[in-house]
């Protein structure tokens, strides 16, 4: 019996906000960013709406220009492990940079949060887009987008071996016999790469869903060929129905291509739902938060996508500047679709900049609306799930409490979690160890030549 497609949620936990100027709003607390207090209350309403996930992102470069988030928040691992405390079912993702971390230290940090968890841990597999990173880990230069990514492959591949160092039932603990765990049962991966030497084994056992579920948001070409490879599920910021159902189809039928269902791999649009009794209510609450966005703040958060380029040196009303290769080696699907949009739209630096620092969603409106257009994505396979992002203050609480119920009545939505752990939740199944594997299909064949 094929089971019903049922939607994902996620929400995004940012603290002040993906926004230059939403701290600014009269019922923002300017502290959100490194306040536990906020955090846990953001994760547990959504935990109310049962959602599947909560996801910390980061950054490992600031400057005086950086998101007013971005300079004071709070390390994605220490905040979900405290999460984890406060919680009890909802999925717990972080985000952990491939191009400056050691496999080794990533696996037993993810492991441990799923242990801590109960199986609940999530890691979304970034390669650090930001130049300025190199600087802070000693590097003399940030690698090239390519470089970055055939780096993440690896560490991918490290960090899952590592998380199969033990078999499922290695640990014995036989206070009669005093045997504590099963040799055999213990793997050393003995890994010699391109980028990584590790030997193993991880010391932490495997949790109830073998691996944290991978999740992966970059979108160039790159990207969507490490997330059809590797990735159980996928963050992108496509902005309209038509793109993400061509993102959609594409990173589907990519993972075929790699001998994977379509089923294995879950697509998760970001969109920023603005809740109001009416549409005039909702729109004015969009507005409220653009209008605290000056113009030199919204050229400073453009210029972030291209590694930090300076905007001001352009006349605003000009069109958008001939660019050439300036931020190819950052943000470069984002960087690539803003282009992209300047040339068609024919649009001014101003324009470019205010949409980008700004951008009108397309999820405004009564809770009907918003409630139709997310059932119009999944219904026409434009997403499996969503990411929901909040700038607007109480947004989380607004799609809780009035969209959510209208998801729920009409089928598509879960009124009860389905398991305990963010793979059950997620319909996605427990990768089987690697070694364990081996042996059964060794014994196997070893009983049919028998």
């Amino acid at each position: 019996m094929t089971s019903v497609r049922k939607l994902k949620l996620g929400t995004m936990i940012h603290g002040v906000g993906g926004n230059m100027g939403a701290w600014r709003h009269q019922n923002a607390l300017t502290d959100a960013s490194v306040n536990f207090g906020f955090y846990v209350q953001q994760a547990q309403k959504a935990e109310e709406g049962k959602f599947d996930l909560v996801f910390i992102a980061d950054g490992l470069y600031i400057n005086e220009k950086s998101l007013p988030h971005f300079l004071n928040r709070f390390e994605p691992l220490t905040i979900l492990s405290a999460l984890g405390a406060m919680t009890s079912k909802i999925g717990l993702v972080g985000t952990v940079s491939t191009t400056y971390s050691e496999p080794f230290t990533v696996a037993r940090q993810f492991a441990s949060l799923d242990h801590i968890s109960g199986g609940r841990a999530g890691w979304n597999v970034v390669t650090s887009p930001l130049e300025g990173s190199a600087l802070n880990y000693g590097k003399k230069e940030h690698p090239s987008h390519e470089h970055r990514y055939r780096i993440a492959e690896e560490h991918l591949q490290v960090t899952k071996g590592l998380w199969d160092s033990w078999e499922d039932d290695a640990f014995v603990r036989d206070k009669d016999t005093g045997v504590f765990f099963d040799p055999q049962k213990m793997h050393r991966l003995n890994h010699q790469g391109e980028f990584f030497s590790v030997q193993g084994p991880l010391n932490i056992a495997r949790s109830r869903q073998g691996y944290p579920v991978i999740f992966q948001a970059g979108s160039s070409e790159s990207g969507k060929t490490l997330a059809a490879k590797s990735a159980d599920a996928v963050f992108t910021g496509v902005e309209t129905l038509e793109d993400a159902k061509r993102f959609f189809r594409d990173v589907k039928t990519r993972a075929a291509e790699y001998g994977r269902s379509s089923d294995d791999i879950l697509i998760f649009p970001g969109i920023r739902p603005i809740v109001g009794s009416t549409q005039a209510e909702a729109e004015r609450k969009h507005e409220e938060i653009a209008r605290l966005v000056s113009i030199e703040h919204a050229l400073n958060y453009l210029g972030r996508f291209f590694d930090h380029h300076d905007f001001s040196q352009y006349p605003l009303d000009d069109p958008f500047p001939e660019l050439g290769d300036i931020g190819s080696n950052s943000f470069r699907s984002t960087t690539d679709k803003i282009k992209q949009t300047a040339k068609e739209k024919q649009w001014t630096l101003r324009q470019v900049a205010l949409e980008t620092a700004t951008p009108r969603s397309a999820f405004i409106g009564t809770p009907e609306t918003v409630a139709d257009r997310i059932q119009q994505w999944f219904d026409e396979k434009a997403a499996d799930g969503f990411i929901i992002h909040t700038s607007v203050s109480g947004g989380l609480d607004d799609f809780v409490d009035f969209v959510v119920p209208l998801l729920q009545e009409r089928g598509i939505y879960r009124t009860e979690y389905e398991a305990d752990t963010l793979r059950g939740n997620l319909g996605l199944s427990i990768p089987v160890n690697r070694y364990t594997s081996k042996k059964a299909a060794e014994q196997q064949q070893a009983s049919i030549h028998s």
